[in-house]
């Protein structure tokens, strides 16, 4: 799980600076009010890779995408991205737990002398 959520994070690292830019051709948002935000998030996208398979990881994950999907206020096209990686952040934690399990069996399997 943690591969598949981790390259999702680092995804939607790249896509909050390019939407940083964007918001920047607003002319009511000041570039360091837009820069201070898009810089959170990027810091929280790149630490919640460290820590996605703690307690709460995959919680604070999902209150990022929903963060994601409201900055659509400020830049129209992050409704788009932020229910596209709001998917992909799903579709990660769904089936890295999948893969997880299946790792596990495997590993039970293999233990056993009688596993040939």
């Amino acid at each position: 799980m943690r591969t598949l959520c981790a390259s999702t994070l680092i995804g939607e690292f790249f896509v909050i600076g390019f939407a940083g830019l964007v918001a920047m051709k607003d002319a009511d948002l000041s570039s360091g009010t837009v820069w201070t935000v898009c810089g959170i998030a990027m810091f929280l996208c790149v630490a919640l890779c460290g820590v996605i398979t703690r307690p709460g990881g995959v919680a604070f994950g999902w209150a990022l995408q929903i963060a994601l999907i409201a900055s659509g206020v400020f830049v129209p096209a992050m409704y788009f991205m932020g229910v596209v990686f709001a998917l992909l952040w799903w579709a990660s934690v769904h089936f890295g737990r999948k893969v997880d399990e299946a790792k596990a069996r495997f590993a039970a399997q293999a233990g056993r002398p009688d596993a040939a």
